[in-house]
């Protein structure tokens, strides 16, 4: 699906001011893609919290049933946002409170981290790397 997400921003830029670092929309490779081009652009790195993200029932299980991986899927009508640990309450708080971003979650941190890698904590209490997708991804379809 698609959305227009200029309400939901203008709400959080109200909210954030200079908190909001960047926002990106996750439509091309999904949410692992972006956080993977945010890492290797800003020298960070990012530790997630699988439970934290937002992951519909109905898509987990259809990525259950087709074997992928929801992190890879292209993600339309949603954005990414990294914003100051000072700031973030505040942003979430305004995201929430809007019809398009009342799933929004805090679902990691900014670190550190000379390799530039994306980590998750995983369900299960154990971690693994999100890493670019290997091979061809499935054909969008619009």
């Amino acid at each position: 699906d698609s959305a227009a997400l200029h309400g939901l921003v203008a709400a959080m830029v109200a909210a954030g001011g200079q908190g909001l670092r960047l926002m990106r929309d996750p439509t091309r490779g999904g949410l692992a893609a972006t956080m993977n081009e945010i890492a290797q652009q800003s020298n960070l790195g990012f530790r997630l919290q699988e439970d934290a993200i937002p992951v519909k029932p109905a898509v987990a299980a259809a990525c259950e049933l087709l074997g992928l991986d929801p992190l890879h899927v292209a993600n339309e009508g949603k954005l990414v946002a990294v914003v100051a640990p000072e700031q973030a309450d505040a942003v979430l708080a305004a995201m929430q409170a809007h019809p398009l971003g009342r799933d929004a979650a805090q679902i990691g941190e900014a670190v550190a981290d000379d390799h530039r890698f994306v980590q998750m904590a995983t369900s299960f209490g154990g971690g693994r790397i999100v890493d670019w997708l290997s091979g061809e991804q499935l054909p969008r379809i619009c």
